[in-house]
C-alpha cells in the first residue's frame, strides 16, 4: 500500500460551533466545549483510509511546554470504544477518500488554544500532518464538567446572553443601567485567552499555569486579579474614585465591556482609564462567560469596606451632623462583584454553586489584589477559614455601623441606630429585565436564631441595637422629584411612640458624596430646631435642597448624603439617621422605526430633554448593542442644547443576530454625565 497522504481537511467550524453553542463568536476558527464530541473530516489523496492497514492517531497540545504529565498534551489512537476520562477519536463515516472523525476531550480538560496533528502509519512508514488549531472552553451543558449548570434558562442568561442590567443607586432608590457584555464579539475570545497568557502566574511558571487551566477556581482567581492593574500586572482597568477623570473615560460613561477590552489590547495591555466596581465586575463577567463559566453581576447595597476586619465601622459626626474625622473604613452606597457558578472539589461537600469573585482592588489576598472565589454558602454560614477571602466579604454584608456623636466638649456618645449593611443584594432575573433579590443566599433573616449562631461562629458580637418600640424614632424622607435641575425637600420624621409629649432638638445636614462613601462639600443645613411631639404622633422637620447649592458640588455619582441628628431632652439619648439621595438624570427616549428583521436596515430615533436652566455643551451620544450595531456608534452634536430643549437624532442599524437584543445609549455633556437608556428590540430571523 502506498503511504496515506492527507490532502485537505474540514474542521466544520459552523456546524461544530452551532452544536457547541459558540457560533455567535463569529470567528473563523473552531471553538468547542470540553467533554462534547466535535467532527472533523479528513480527505486523503490517491486512496482512502483502509482499516487494518492504516493506523491513525492524533496529537493535541496546549501551552508553550506541552506534556502528558501536566495534562497539556495528549496522544490518542482511533478507537471503537472511547473512554470518557481521556481524549478519543471515533470514525463516524467513510466515503471514498474522505473520512469523518468524531473527536472528544475529557470534561476536565485544560481550556485554551490547542494545535492538532494527525499521525498516519502504513507498513511501519509514518507521516504527520498539522490539521489546524482549535479553542477549548468550559462546558456548563456537560454533567461531568465542574461548571455544569442544570437549568437551560439559567445557562442562556449566565453563559450565552451578551447583554444585561447592573443595579445601582441607593438602597432607597434602586435602579439599573444596561450593560453590553459582548463576550462573543470579534476578538474578545482572543483577548481573554491573552489575558491568561500574560498573567504573572503564567510568566512565573508557564507549565504549572497551563496545567491548572482545567480548574474554574484557578481561572476565576486569575481573572479577578487581571481585571484590575494594582499589582502592575498589565491588568485591564485603572480604578479611580476622586471625580477627576479628564485624562481617560469617566467610569460612569462606559456601557459595555467590549470597548474596554479592545482598548486594553490596542494600548498594548496598558490599563484602561477608568473603572469603578461595576465596571470591574462587568468586565470580569464578560471574561468568565466568554470562557464558558456561568457568571452574573451582583450588587450589594450599603456595602462595608472594613479595613481592620473587626466587623465594626465607626462613624464620627459633630452636633451639626458633619463628619468629624476621616475613616479608612467606608460604607459604599452600593458595591458590585461577580458570582460565578462552579463546583469546589478543593473544599468539603456543600460549597458548590455560586462563588463570589471581586475584581475591584480593595485588599490583597495572598499578596495580590484579587478576591475569591468565595462560596456564597460559606459567607452565609460564617465559615471564615475556607478559601478564599470569606472574612472580607462577610464584613461587606454583615458589618455593624456605629455612630458616635462628638459633642462640643469633646465627649463622644454612641448613637442608637440599627445596622443597615448588606441590603437588597440584587442581580438581573433570568430571562426578564427585573431585579432578583438574592439577599437570602448571603444571610439568614435579621434577628433569627440562625443569624445568632453564624455570628457566634464568626466571633462577631452585633453592636448595633435593634430599634426599641418605645421612645422616639427618627427617619429621613425625600419628596418626589429629586431630579437634576430641580430643588427638592427632605424631611426628618420624628415619631413619638410613648404616651407622653416629648421635647427634642433636630438638625439636618446635606453633603455631596461619592459612591464609595467619601464626603464632599455641604449643600444644605438647618439651624437646630427644638420641637415637641405629641404622644403617639409624628412631626416633620424640612430641609430644602436647592439646585444652585448642589449644582457645582455633585460628583458624577449624583449623590447627596443627608444626616439627621436628634437630641432627646428627656433621656439624653442621641439618635442618628442617614440617607443617600440619588439625584435623577433625565430619561433617554429610544424609538424604533420600521420592522426589525435580521440583516435589514432599521432606524433608531434617540432623544433627551435638557432639564437644566443652563445650556448643555459638548453633547455626545454613544450607542452600542451586540447584534445590532457594529461596535460603537458615536454621535457628537454640533450645537449646545438649550434649557428645556430636546436633543434628537436618528441612526441606521443593521441587525446581525435574531432574537431579543438590547440597544444601549449613553449621553455625555459638560453638565450632565453618565445618562443611560436602553430599548429591547426583538429581531425577526431572516428566512432561510
Amino acid at each position: 500500500f502506498a503511504d496515506l497522504v492527507l490532502e485537505t481537511w474540514d474542521l466544520h467550524c459552523d456546524r461544530n460551533g452551532r452544536e457547541h453553542r459558540t457560533a455567535d463568536m463569529g470567528c473563523k476558527q473552531l471553538v468547542v466545549r470540553r467533554g462534547q464530541p466535535f467532527t472533523v473530516t479528513l480527505r486523503f489523496s490517491g486512496r482512502g483510509y483502509e482499516e487494518g492497514v492504516d493506523k491513525l492517531a492524533f496529537n493535541v497540545e496546549t501551552g508553550p511546554c506541552p506534556s502528558e504529565t501536566s495534562g497539556t498534551r495528549s496522544h490518542f489512537v482511533m478507537t471503537d470504544c472511547p473512554e470518557e476520562s481521556c481524549w478519543s477519536a471515533v470514525i463516524q463515516q467513510q466515503e471514498a477518500e474522505s473520512l469523518s472523525v468524531s473527536l472528544c476531550s475529557p470534561p476536565n480538560a485544560r481550556i485554551g488554544r490547542y494545535s492538532m496533528i494527525l499521525e498516519t502509519c502504513t507498513d511501519y512508514q509514518g507521516s504527520s500532518f498539522q490539521i489546524g488549531d482549535f479553542i477549548l472552553l468550559f462546558n456548563p451543558w456537560h454533567p461531568e464538567d465542574t461548571v455544569f449548570m442544570r437549568d437551560e434558562n439559567e445557562r442562556c442568561e449566565y453563559v450565552l446572553s451578551q447583554h444585561g442590567l447592573i443595579y445601582q443607586g441607593t438602597c432607597d432608590y434602586i435602579f439599573s443601567i444596561p450593560w453590553n457584555f459582548g463576550q462573543f464579539e470579534d476578538d474578545i475570545l482572543a483577548i481573554c485567552l491573552n489575558m491568561l497568557d500574560i498573567n504573572p502566574k503564567h510568566l512565573r511558571d508557564q507549565n504549572r499555569d497551563c496545567s491548572r487551566r482545567n480548574d474554574p477556581v484557578y481561572i476565576g482567581r486569575v481573572v479577578s486579579a487581571m481585571v484590575n492593574c494594582n499589582d502592575e500586572d498589565r491588568g485591564v482597568l485603572f480604578g479611580r474614585w476622586d471625580n477627576h477623570y479628564e485624562d481617560g473615560m469617566s467610569p460612569m460613561a462606559w456601557i459595555g465591556s467590549v470597548d474596554i477590552l479592545k482598548r486594553w489590547k490596542n494600548f498594548g495591555c496598558q490599563p484602561v482609564k477608568y473603572g469603578q466596581c461595576w465596571v470591574f465586575a462587568a468586565v470580569a463577567c464578560t471574561v468568565m462567560r466568554c470562557l464558558g463559566i456561568p457568571s452574573r453581576v451582583v450588587t450589594n447595597y450599603n456595602s462595608a469596606h472594613d479595613t481592620n476586619a473587626n466587623l465594626t465601622i465607626d462613624r464620627y459626626v459633630n452636633e451639626k451632623g458633619e463628619q468629624e474625622r476621616y475613616s479608612w473604613d467606608k460604607i459604599w452606597n452600593f458595591h458590585c462583584w461577580v458570582e460565578s457558578w462552579m463546583a469546589r472539589p478543593d473544599l468539603a461537600a456543600g460549597y458548590d454553586g455560586w462563588q463570589v469573585l471581586d475584581p475591584t482592588p480593595q485588599e490583597k489576598s495572598e499578596g495580590v489584589f484579587c478576591c475569591g472565589p468565595a462560596p456564597v454558602k460559606a459567607i452565609k454560614e460564617g465559615d471564615m477559614q475556607l478559601n478564599y477571602d470569606i472574612p472580607f466579604i462577610f464584613a461587606e454584608v454583615n458589618a455593624d455601623v456605629v455612630y458616635w456623636v462628638v459633642q462640643g466638649d469633646g465627649m463622644q456618645k454612641q448613637s442608637i441606630r440599627s445596622s443597615d449593611v448588606g441590603k437588597y443584594i440584587s442581580t438581573k432575573s433570568v430571562g426578564r429585565d427585573s431585579r432578583e433579590d438574592i439577599t437570602h443566599n448571603y444571610k439568614y433573616p435579621e434577628g433569627s436564631e440562625e443569624e445568632r449562631a453564624v455570628f457566634a461562629k464568626a466571633e462577631h458580637q452585633k453592636k448595633s441595637i435593634g430599634e426599641e418600640d418605645e421612645g422616639l424614632h427618627l427617619r429621613i424622607k425625600v419628596s418626589e422629584g429629586a431630579n437634576k435641575g430641580c430643588d427638592f425637600d427632605v424631611f426628618a420624621v420624628v415619631s413619638n411612640n410613648t404616651d407622653e409629649e416629648r421635647v427634642c432638638r433636630v438638625t439636618l445636614c446635606a453633603r455631596a458624596t461619592s459612591h464609595n462613601g467619601t464626603l464632599g462639600p455641604q449643600c444644605g443645613l438647618t439651624d437646630p430646631a427644638d420641637i415637641d411631639v405629641e404622644p403617639r404622633a409624628e412631626k416633620r422637620v424640612p430641609l430644602r435642597i436647592l439646585y444652585e447649592d448642589y449644582r457645582d458640588k455633585l460628583t458624577q455619582d449624583n449623590l447627596i448624603k443627608v444626616v439627621a441628628l436628634l437630641n432627646d431632652h428627656q433621656t439624653g439619648d442621641i439618635l442618628v439617621a442617614v440617607r443617600d439621595i440619588y439625584v435623577e438624570n433625565p430619561k433617554i427616549k429610544i424609538r424604533i422605526l420600521g420592522e426589525p428583521k435580521q440583516n435589514r436596515k432599521l432606524v433608531a430615533e434617540i432623544s433627551l430633554v435638557n432639564p437644566l436652566a443652563v445650556p448643555l455643551n459638548g453633547c455626545v451620544f454613544v450607542v452600542e448593542g451586540t447584534g445590532l450595531t457594529d461596535g460603537q456608534l458615536v454621535k457628537e452634536l454640533e450645537e449646545p442644547v438649550e434649557p428645556q430643549a430636546e436633543a434628537k437624532f436618528r441612526m441606521d442599524l443593521m441587525p446581525r443576530l435574531s432574537g431579543l437584543q438590547k440597544l444601549m445609549v449613553d449621553f455625555e455633556s459638560d453638565q450632565l454625565t453618565g445618562v443611560k437608556g436602553y430599548r429591547n428590540v426583538i429581531i425577526a430571523p431572516q428566512p432561510q
